[in-house]
């Protein structure tokens, strides 16, 4: 494994390498010997980020066959990074061109697939992996627990609480989010996140201001630890992400594996992975209607969390451990056969 993904707190790219980092370490330890960005010889090397040392060692034979995860594409980034012009064209090249170094590549979503394919790369060298979360670590808690906690923020038992969490940037719909806030001031909101790219970010000096000067009933929390998110998801009646792009947010998955509802922006691609297991609205006006519904009618939420146990079920750790384990082993022999790897 090489990675910096757990460089920068805040990411759905670092907690999605700690999952499976971990599932290698518990459910795998005996299938497979993994090290974590050292230049030893290995016979598969998969590629978590895409650092510029890294892209320099995939030429070396020590790599034997070499796996890319992609988490973003150039077009994911709009919004979440500013650079100037040339910068950002260097940079998405560069992206593509990492990618493109690979022997296979890893989507975590398969509407993207067309979209590498677009880019130049083989439709066959492309698998699709989902994400997934610990049931260990996100998990319905009691009413006690989750009792404690409101009493912890100084939320009322019967307060509803809609929550949201990814990076303070406008691609997340973090505007939207306020504004939602803004029109229901009986409701709770809390957004989890912060500036993870700090200035970098785009739209860096507007959302400072917005965090700095909330509506009374919306709590940035800043940027938390994945433990404590497990609260924040429990007392929520709602969880809510109207971001504009996504690849597959490990916040839904984390959301969906504390039996929490789920409302998201209605895109196409989370139709793919998600279909049938989560409330939607095109826009502010619509994920508006949708959350004066829920809060008229409880009986909805309760079948949406019942359709987030269903959902979470799919995406465990011991669906994911199964396809993994097959993937490597397919690798390996698909190295051996290519000469990339000495049995």
């Amino acid at each position: 494994m090489f990675s910096q993904a757990d460089s920068v707190k805040g990411q759905g790219v670092g907690s999605a390498y700690q999952e499976l980092i971990k599932l290698l370490r518990t459910r795998l330890v005996d299938d497979f010997y993994v090290t974590i960005n050292k230049y030893g010889q290995s016979d598969l090397t998969h590629y978590h980020t895409i650092n510029p040392t890294y892209f320099l060692n995939s030429f070396s034979k020590a790599r034997g066959r070499k796996i890319g995860y992609v988490h973003f594409l150039p077009e994911t980034l709009e919004g979440s990074i500013k650079l100037p012009a040339p910068a950002r064209q260097a940079f998405y090249d560069y992206v593509i061109s990492f990618y493109k170094r690979m022997d296979q590549i890893v989507v975590v979503n398969p509407i993207f697939i067309d979209k590498l394919v677009a880019h130049g790369l083989d439709r066959e060298k492309i698998r699709y992996i989902p994400n997934f979360v610990a049931k260990s670590e996100f998990y319905p808690q009691t009413t006690v627990q989750k009792n404690a906690f409101r009493k912890q923020l100084g939320i009322p038992l019967d307060k509803f609480v809609i929550f949201g969490d990814g990076q303070v940037q406008e691609r997340k719909g973090v505007d939207d989010f306020a504004k939602l806030a803004q029109a229901n001031p009986d409701i709770q909101f809390i957004w989890a996140g912060g500036f993870s790219f700090g200035k970098m970010t785009d739209g860096y000096d507007h959302y400072k201001a917005l965090l700095d000067n909330p509506p009374k009933n919306l709590t940035f929390t800043g940027i938390i630890d994945r433990e404590e998110l497990v609260n924040y998801l429990n007392i929520a009646d709602l969880f809510l992400l109207p971001s504009f792009d996504e690849l597959f947010p490990m916040s839904v998955l984390e959301a969906l594996s504390c039996h929490t509802p789920v409302l998201l922006r209605n895109l196409d691609l989370y139709k793919a992975i998600l279909d049938g297991y989560y409330l939607s609205g095109n826009d502010y006006s619509e994920l508006n209607e949708v959350i004066h519904k829920l809060v008229k009618n409880p009986t909805i939420l309760k079948e949406y969390s019942a359709l987030a146990k269903k959902a979470s079920e799919q995406y465990s750790e011991e669906h994911l451990a199964e396809i993994w384990r097959d993937f490597y082993n397919e690798q390996y022999r698909l190295g051996v056969e290519l000469g990339q790897i000495r049995p």
